[in-house]
């Protein structure tokens, strides 16, 4: 299974309320003023608050993503975002018994003899795990078997704030492989949903010197490219 990304759902007019949430603070309008304005004042605000940093009323938009074909090892990585909320797939609950999908990393892929044996190793974890399932083992204890390679499917939602910070780490090219194409695709989605949130989201080289200090990819110019093509 190769991953899929999808936007489930976002708050509606995600741009318009983080913009009206601002004003708020110092407006004695009415909330229905405050959510009527144009859309070029939302623009200069927005812009001016993502560059001053106040980033507090990002977190009253929400942005929903279905993604499934990661693997676990993804997933593991994920999860460590914690002002979110996830709902995965159970291993206790959902049986591997047909056949368990699993992702195979490009550096073992492109290596044909240790691509076979990781082939034929997870083909011998499929037929101990069915075994252990016909013999009336409960798959939340055969799923013991189970590796990192296993796909996964999960549903996770992250307010626009969290979002930009996990676009930050994770969308950098020192991140492990896997979970960086699923940012990349998310931010990608995102971009479109609400372009004035996200426009200049992504790794932290994108306008400034690469935090990474001497761990640096290097490659800064072909990032910024990368991102902004993307």
């Amino acid at each position: 299974m190769s991953m899929r990304v999808q936007l489930l759902t976002h708050t509606p007019e995600p741009e318009k309320v983080v913009a009206a949430a601002a004003r708020l603070c110092y407006s004695a309008s009415s909330i229905d003023e405050l959510m009527g304005r144009e859309r070029s004042e939302q623009e200069s605000l927005l812009s001016k608050i993502l560059e001053l940093g106040h980033l507090s009323v990002l977190e009253h938009a929400v942005f929903s993503f279905g993604v499934e074909g990661i693997s676990r090892a993804c997933s593991h990585q994920l999860v460590r975002h914690r002002l979110a909320s996830y709902s995965q797939q159970s291993q206790r609950y959902v049986s591997q018994r047909e056949r368990f999908e699993a992702v195979t990393p490009p550096s073992v892929r492109h290596n044909p003899e240790l691509a076979s044996r990781f082939e034929v190793l997870l083909n011998e974890i499929h037929t101990l795990y069915r075994d252990m399932v016909e013999a009336g083992i409960p798959a939340e204890d055969a799923r013991f078997l189970l590796p990192n390679a296993a796909t996964t499917k999960i549903v996770m939602t992250m307010n626009a704030r969290e979002l930009r910070h996990f676009f930050l780490l994770r969308c950098c090219r020192r991140a492990q492989w896997e979970i960086r194409i699923m940012a990349k695709e998310m931010l990608r989605q995102a971009r479109l949903a609400a372009p004035l949130l996200f426009a200049n989201a992504g790794p932290g080289c994108l306008d400034g010197p690469c935090p990474e200090g001497r761990m640096t990819c290097g490659c800064m110019t072909e990032v910024r490219q990368e991102f902004l093509e993307l």
